[in-house]
């Protein structure tokens, strides 16, 4: 049974920064991609940043571009997300989910991803 656990939101003032990491356990195969996706009250849930499990490729929405970083460490099985520069409008509950599928096109779209997370809060404001 997959497990994701995010960790690392909080209150941070507009421009400061977080770290938001994603704990994933019961992964048995090597080709998968782990998405970071954000939902703000009554809004759909819209992806931030993806990684390939196999090679590291990266993905991000052009809202964070240039703001957030995306990472793996396989050793411990996390997947990171430093987001800096932080805006108020990206005041939302974070997510991680897991697409079997591996990579392509259909990773920007969280229909798909399988055993999301709790979530974590990240607000933005001064």
């Amino acid at each position: 049974e997959v497990q994701l656990v995010e960790s690392g939101g909080g209150l941070v003032q507009p421009g400061g920064s977080l770290t938001l990491s994603c704990a994933a356990s019961g992964l048995s195969s090597r080709n998968y991609a782990i998405g970071w996706f954000r939902q703000a009250p009554g809004k759909e849930r819209e992806v931030v940043a993806c990684i390939n499990s196999r090679d590291g490729s990266t993905l991000y929405a052009d809202s964070v571009k240039g703001r957030f970083t995306i990472s793996r460490d396989n050793a411990k099985n996390t997947v990171n997300l430093q987001m800096d520069f932080l805006k108020p409008e990206d005041t939302a509950v974070y997510y991680c989910g897991v697409h079997p599928r591996g990579w392509g096109p259909w990773i920007q779209v969280a229909y798909g991803y399988e055993d999301w997370g709790e979530g974590t809060q990240v607000t933005v404001s001064s």
